[in-house]
């Protein structure tokens, strides 16, 4: 992908980790109260901020409800992550494949 030059390099960021890093400590909630209003499991919280599970468009609505913003948001976040990581696994594939002119 050719993207933001000004990201090249960086790992591209998981969703769970913005939830870790920026959102559970803004709302000063315990985990566990999170996971009940979302009504998951705290493991299934667990696994997602811990960057094991990805952001499912159903998990979106959840978190876009409780954090009052759109589950477009973390969706794309999703998307883009899957995206970049993809790219890189895939370079030498992609590299192989002759683009057709439109």
């Amino acid at each position: 992908m050719s993207g933001n030059p000004l990201l090249a390099g960086l790992a591209p960021t998981h969703p769970g980790e913005i939830l870790r890093e920026d959102i559970l400590p803004a709302v000063n909630l315990p985990k566990t109260e999170i996971a009940r209003r979302l009504g998951i499991s705290r493991q299934t919280l667990y696994d997602l901020i811990e960057e094991r599970q990805p952001v499912t468009p159903a998990m979106a609505l959840r978190l876009g409800r409780l954090f009052g913003n759109a589950p477009e948001f973390w969706v794309n976040l999703q998307r883009d992550h899957d995206l970049r990581t993809l790219e890189v696994r895939m370079a030498s594939e992609l590299a192989a494949i002759e683009p057709i002119a439109a």
